[in-house]
């Protein structure tokens, strides 16, 4: 079956989700080791999760110990919220990804 006989996505399905809201979502961002990186990724998690906190926050160094992650664990409320925090991430000057 050739992709253009496939029947269109329908909105309904594109607003289908396997996340039931509220919850708590980890989200894990990666970046250079430095000064600040953990401080400025929980800044940018309170700004979607106000209760977000820094507590929870886990950290792992790499092997070579050039790169840092860490997982920020949100109470995700709607699809709109992860997909405005992954931009505002993956924006910031500090982090090479987030997953």
């Amino acid at each position: 079956m050739s992709a253009s006989s496939q029947p269109p996505i329908s909105t309904d399905a594109q607003k289908e989700s396997l996340i039931e809201y509220p919850c708590d979502f980890p989200v894990k961002v990666m970046g250079a080791r430095v000064d600040g990186f953990a401080e400025a990724m929980c800044q940018v998690a309170q700004q979607f999760d106000p209760d977000f906190n820094p507590a929870t926050l886990e950290m792992r160094a790499s092997k070579a110990g050039n790169y840092l992650s860490v997982t920020l664990t949100i109470r995700a409320t709607s699809r709109e919220q992860l997909d405005n925090l992954y931009l505002a991430l993956t924006g910031h000057p500090m982090v090479k990804v987030a997953l």
